[in-house]
């Protein structure tokens, strides 16, 4: 299911030619359809239509979803139709939602052009949009026909687009593989190493939970690591605070946060904790928030969809590459983690 570089392009265009689709539209974003779009015609050599949305998380919402399905409709998709996915993470799961439900579910390619994207988003077939300032809210588990990874496409990356794919690579290491984790926090330092052998081995990792676990009923859940506060976090800046932050950069404060919690309530040493918080913040930037901000952070945990029967589940830490899931946290434990995070 997975292809790299120039091969990748040869499996895709096999495939398109062995399924004879009727129609394919490629779904792009204004800025992929700016700087990866060029590379993509460059590659294949196939009559397609386009769809191009607003980019950013703001814009995985029930409005861009109808404008997709319109535009289907309009270009004439039909049940033996295509959706090529090119974009970030936003665009593979609004992009794989939308494939998932135009005609009851037709199929969708991922071609990633984000270092988020390579190695989590389009891995694991979760699909789906934000609902009322909450994340991923509405979606769907539907995996698609493949997903084409090609490191071209990280040079069209900003700085902090690349450091927010980083970041769960980073909760990869935490959760799996210590060795790998030391690993990245070496490729961060130097910025000298084999970028695709470090993407190939956090696809494995992900792909080796979700391939045992995959609707996350269990071992699957370990993937959440760090974002059960990461994604109030990101919720309360992209909406109250009406500023832009990266969703690694949320999930990268959440896992100091998640390592914290997982010293108080497990067995996680402190030195670990210390030094998590430590790589981490020479990666991101710390941002400051006051009590009433992490109220209101705290208050958003409520929507948080791992959450069974009105309470808050958080994915913790005994050690590196030993995740805990199901663990119910205090609100003062959550409160010490946050001043732990910015003394």
């Amino acid at each position: 299911m997975y292809y790299y570089n120039a091969p990748a392009w040869k499996r895709l265009l096999l495939e398109i030619h062995k399924c004879n689709y009727s129609k394919i539209i490629v779904i792009t974003d204004v800025n992929t359809h700016e700087y990866c779009f060029p590379v993509l015609e460059k590659k294949v050599d196939f009559n397609y239509e386009t769809i191009t949305i607003s980019s950013g998380d703001a814009s995985k919402n029930i409005d861009t979803l109808q404008y997709i399905w319109q535009q289907l409709l309009s270009v004439g998709a039909d049940r033996k139709s295509l959706i090529i996915n090119l974009g970030g993470g936003v665009i593979s799961d609004i992009g794989g939602f939308a494939a998932s439900t135009y005609k009851r579910g037709i199929d969708f390619i991922h071609i990633p052009t984000s270092l988020l994207g390579m190695i989590d988003a389009s891995i694991g077939g979760k699909n789906g949009i934000n609902f009322m300032h909450a994340k991923n809210q509405i979606g769907v588990i539907n995996l698609p026909k493949m997903i084409i990874i090609d490191e071209t496409f990280l040079h069209t990356l900003p700085s902090n687009e690349f450091d927010s794919g980083f970041a769960e690579m980073l909760k990869h290491g935490l959760i799996a593989d210590e060795n790998y984790w030391l690993e990245l926090i070496d490729y961060k330092k130097s910025n000298d190493g084999n970028l695709l052998a470090l993407i190939q081995k956090s696809v494995a990792i992900k792909n080796a939970i979700i391939t045992e676990d995959p609707y996350e009923k269990g071992l699957r859940k370990a993937l959440n690591f760090g974002h059960t506060l990461g994604h109030a976090i990101e919720s309360f800046i992209t909406y109250s605070k009406k500023q832009p932050i990266s969703h690694g950069h949320a999930v990268a404060l959440g896992m100091i946060l998640a390592t914290y919690i997982s010293h108080k309530k497990l067995s996680l040493p402190k030195t670990i904790v210390n030094n998590t918080k430590k790589n981490i913040l020479e990666i991101f930037k710390a941002i400051p928030f006051n009590q009433q901000e992490i109220n209101e952070i705290i208050e958003l945990l409520k929507y948080d969809k791992k959450n069974e029967n009105g309470e808050v589940l958080f994915v913790l830490l005994n050690k590196i590459g030993e995740p805990v899931f199901n663990q119910r946290v205090s609100n003062t434990i959550i409160n010490e983690a946050f001043a732990y995070y910015l003394s």
